[in-house]
């Protein structure tokens, strides 16, 4: 596979403010439910449960996969259709379910098509998952 081929990243993705915020994480990690409060705080969907991810020069962008675009599901209730934004810089990759340090210095990155990208172990929780998500957005993302 070429590093420049799309593929498609099990993980759901939200726009904040022209920036993608990938969550990845097993099933039952909240991965849905914490797009679903981003959402409620102004975030855009990229795609739940999947993502198409592209390089396009200097960066990766996020776009919804053609066959589950505007589907969201919510536990309980089943698939929402919901409007959707395509071609967003990924900046920051967040690992639901894995305890990280509780202050970090700063992120770990890993490499996706050939560029490096932040990534924070993040384990929603319920004291303000939208709201530390964003945070970690601001100061880890790029």
């Amino acid at each position: 596979m070429s590093e420049n081929a799309p593929f498609m990243m099990q993980a759901t993705a939200v726009s904040i403010e022209g920036k993608a915020l990938i969550l990845e994480g097993p099933p039952g990690s909240g991965k849905s439910s914490l797009a679903l409060a981003l959402i409620d705080r102004g975030a855009e969907l990229i795609g739940d449960d999947g993502v198409t991810l592209e390089r396009k020069e200097s960066q990766v962008v996020a776009s919804p996969p053609p066959n589950i675009a505007g589907l969201i599901e919510m536990r309980g209730i089943g698939l929402i259709s919901i409007p959707v934004t395509a071609s967003i810089p990924v900046s920051l990759i967040l690992t639901l379910g894995e305890a990280g340090e509780r202050l970090p210095a700063g992120s770990v990155t890993r490499d996706v098509m050939g560029l490096a990208i932040p990534v924070l172990s993040f384990v929603p929780g319920a004291i303000a998952p939208a709201i530390r998500a964003e945070m970690a957005l601001i100061h880890h993302g790029i």
